[in-house]
């Protein structure tokens, strides 16, 4: 039986993506290769609980909520995590990935949404991007950037443009870096612009200013 590292498994609204504000039952797997200077899940970089996959996907049904996401730490550093999102997506779940886009995301079942970062140069992170992930995105999947400062947000657009992901990707998420930039002053960039992306404001800082369940 596969055997995961759980960090956590808790029941909250989605503070992010195109489903912010449903709820949504939050699987998140121990560890992670990148260390963003940003991070807010550190406790999710070691530690955890050996689990079953059956005991996590029982842990899950409990709860009786349509929407799961599995997330880190980075998810994808454990091989396990393949067979959970199947599983997940066989029982009829609305599945959807977080991860950094530092590791293969061809093998991801293609019924899962893949919610992608493209690290930025503030988050000290960007040389461990995988571009050519982006040729394994479908519309049905997202791009996130998180920005820090006018210097991330100016090597965002011409990401956004050079690889065209607003012509090929679902969304496209723009989201300020928590206490570092004023949400106002990317959302006016963004209009100043007119770039084709979603806006999105950590809705789990804005209620329980931490991580959605903490």
């Amino acid at each position: 039986m596969p055997q995961l590292r759980i960090a956590e498994i808790f029941h909250s609204l989605q503070g992010e993506t195109r489903t912010m504000g449903i709820p949504t039952v939050f699987v998140r797997l121990t560890g992670c290769p990148l260390r963003c200077v940003y991070c807010d899940t550190a406790y999710a970089f070691r530690g955890g609980e050996s689990m079953e996959l059956e005991q996590v996907l029982a842990r899950v049904d409990s709860w009786n909520c349509q929407y799961v996401t599995v997330t880190g730490g980075e998810p994808l550093a454990q091989a396990e995590c393949h067979e959970l999102l199947s599983s997940l997506c066989d029982r009829g779940y609305r599945v959807s990935l977080e991860t950094s886009g530092a590791l293969p995301v061809e093998q991801v079942d293609p019924r899962v949404c893949i919610v992608m970062d493209l690290k930025t140069p503030g988050s000290q992170e960007s040389q461990r991007n995988r571009y050519e992930n982006l040729r394994h995105l479908r519309t049905s999947d997202q791009v996130k950037f998180v920005i820090r400062d006018r210097e991330d947000y100016e090597w965002s657009v011409g990401e956004l443009r050079r690889h065209c992901l607003a012509e090929r990707i679902g969304d496209v998420l723009f989201s300020p870096s928590h206490d570092e930039l004023a949400p106002a002053t990317l959302a006016q960039w963004i209009l100043d612009d007119r770039l084709p992306v979603r806006m999105q404001i950590q809705l789990h800082k804005l209620l329980w200013n931490a991580e959605p369940g903490r």
